[in-house]
């Protein structure tokens, strides 16, 4: 394995991980090794399912989609500036590198996340 694929791996593993403490709330839609997918059955508020938090593995980086700073952008007040410099588009963070500290930091995020959206109904 080359390095880049092996710090893909690590980062997928490290992403998937976080999602997976929180699986038994939603369904797992997609596990495989480069793909990991959260998604929410029904919501009280929207009345619709939908993917809520995913990780995947693309050619040169790996992205973490995570909706509910999509669906509450109050969220992201408090996120680290290191943490936003890998954010692309308004709900997807991409990671070239393993950097532990980034990583806590989104799993602090996925947390808040997931609290907030059971406190305005998004989640049962």
């Amino acid at each position: 394995m080359n390095r880049n694929k092996d710090n893909s791996s690590l980062i997928f593993l490290r992403l998937r991980g976080i999602l997976q403490k929180h699986s038994g709330k939603f369904s797992v839609t997609s596990d495989r090794p480069d793909h990991y997918c959260l998604s929410l059955p029904w919501s009280p508020k929207f009345n619709k399912g939908f993917p809520i938090a995913w990780v995947k593995v693309s050619k040169s980086y790996v992205s973490y989609h995570f909706m509910p700073i999509y669906m509450l952008p109050k969220l992201m007040v408090n996120v680290p500036l290191g943490l936003k410099r890998r954010m692309q588009g308004k709900s997807c963070f991409n990671f070239k590198n393993f950097d532990e500290s980034l990583l806590n930091e989104i799993e602090h995020l996925t947390v808040k996340g997931f609290e907030e959206c059971k406190k305005v109904g998004i989640v049962p």
